[in-house]
């Protein structure tokens, strides 16, 4: 899919600003409109259910403080007490007649109430609630008031409580109105400082992507998550600025191992065409240092090649059990032109029969580039230590040269491809500079531990260490 396609239709997606600000809205949208939802439905039963109450507390007042014997100057003054108090209208009538008790001359008719009541009363109820009515709210209790049969009728306005309720309701319209606008400002707000670590670090990573790992990714945020994410790609980085830094540096060095044969593969071929002429002698020593040179070139590219396959895995082959004595013996012995011609002493320690597991054409490559790094850089005296000793993991490998020695803030790049130790160390040993990269390589993929201990002005020594083979 072309790049233009891929970008249109990441940017029809929605942010993740928008899309959380959107579901906090909603979820405190919902919330009040269940809340309305519940207060409209029990609202009005609460209320009632209180006045009830109310009126359940009034009417026993009124029948405690009137007693069996009370006059009706007494119950009126009772009456108009608790009415003051507690809002609700009292009445005091018979219970066959339905005639006004507290009145001196002929007072209200309860004549169709009492029917009402008597016949509830007369189902074995102790008391009478009547809340159907489209004006009132009532409760009653039959009591005997000077020997006569009378009921005691305690009513409450329904308007009264429907304008409460009306009030209230609105009230709590207007307070959810409130809250869905609160909600909908602080959900904007709570996702903005969510989603605000999140596109600093996309735009950190968009910098990285262009090519400036000088920025710093890793903060730290307030929610873990965004601040391990940060602390990743701040890793990625790093790594990416490195590896970045050694391509750069690959590519000037293998440029510059190029450019040297090919310069004097082209002057020396020149030579022979200008100048050796019929000079049989400067013809053949022309002849021979473009042999040299292109030799290696040769391998320079097999060493970049052989490197490329080793990180991709490619032409691995499966281990054997080998006599890892017999092979250091060997690979020793290949060196011993430098013994008779530059005075190179190589002292030895290297037990008996002791065998390894491993790919034995790569470990062979691993000790050659091993004993050439240590032939390099060695020290005036020319040394060079092998020991092969046995051990409880299975056999070690030591190969150590009499140098300079590596610096602690350098030990972890000498594996790098092209890196120099010491920049003006004689090379008797012909090399690439990417011995120690392909020989760190090998031993991952081998999983062969490996190493090197080094000391400033006294030399380094690179060790390996074989697991014990199969029995």
């Amino acid at each position: 899919m072309p790049k233009e396609n891929i970008r249109k239709k990441t940017r029809t997606a929605p942010s993740l600003n928008l899309i959380l600000w959107f579901a906090f809205s909603i979820f405190a949208l919902v919330i009040v409109i269940l809340y309305i939802a519940v207060q409209s439905l029990l609202i009005g039963t609460f209320y009632r259910r209180r006045e009830v109450t109310t009126m359940q507390t009034a009417a026993i007042e009124f029948i405690d403080s009137i007693g069996a014997d009370a006059t009706p100057s007494a119950a009126r003054r009772a009456k108009r007490s608790l009415e003051t108090r507690y809002g609700v209208a009292i009445r005091l009538f018979g219970v066959e007649d339905g005639k006004d008790l507290l009145e001196d001359e002929e007072g209200e008719d309860f004549s169709d109430l009492a029917a009402r009541l008597r016949e509830s009363f007369s189902q074995g109820r102790g008391e009478y609630v009547l809340i159907s009515e489209a004006s009132d709210l009532g409760y009653a209790q039959m009591i005997t008031v000077q020997e006569r049969s009378c009921f005691v009728y305690v009513s409450s306005s329904v308007a009264r409580l429907n304008s409460m309720e009306q009030e209230l309701k609105w009230l709590s319209l207007a307070t959810a109105l409130f809250s869905v606008v609160l909600a909908i400002v602080a959900s904007g707000f709570v996702a903005m400082i969510i989603t605000k670590p999140v596109a600093e670090v996309t735009e950190r990573a968009k910098e990285l992507a262009r090519g400036h790992y000088e920025i710093a990714v890793h903060r730290n945020y307030f929610c873990s998550e965004i601040a391990e994410l940060s602390e990743a790609l701040d890793h990625a980085r790093q790594e990416v600025s490195k590896a970045d830094a050694v391509q750069k540096e690959l590519i000037a060095n293998v440029s510059h191992d190029f450019k040297t044969p090919l310069t004097m593969i082209k002057g020396y071929a020149s030579m022979i065409l200008e100048i050796s002429g019929d000079d049989k002698e400067k013809r053949e020593r022309n002849a021979r240092v473009i042999i040299e040179e292109t030799d290696h070139l040769t391998a320079l590219v097999e060493d970049l090649l052989d490197l490329s396959k080793l990180r991709a895995g490619v032409g691995a082959r499966p281990p054997v059990t080998f006599n890892l004595s017999e092979t250091v013996y060997k690979i020793v012995g290949r060196f011993d032109y430098l013994v008779e011609t530059m005075g190179y002493r190589f002292e030895t320690e290297i037990e008996e029969d002791l065998y390894a597991y491993a790919d034995r054409g790569r470990i062979e490559q691993v000790i050659y580039n091993l004993l050439g790094n240590a032939v390099n850089y060695t020290g005036e005296d020319r040394r060079v230590f092998v020991r092969l000793m046995a051990n409880e993991q299975g056999t070690r490998l030591e190969i150590q040269d009499t140098g300079k020695g590596i610096p602690p803030e350098e030990i972890d790049t000498i594996w790098d491809r092209y890196y120099r130790a010491q920049k003006t160390h004689k090379r008797p040993a012909q090399g690439t500079g990417l011995g120690l990269a392909i020989v760190k390589s090998i031993l991952t993929m081998q999983g062969c531990p490996f190493g090197v201990t080094s000391k400033v002005g006294e030399g380094s020594c690179f060790w390996v260490e074989f697991p014990l083979p199969p029995e």
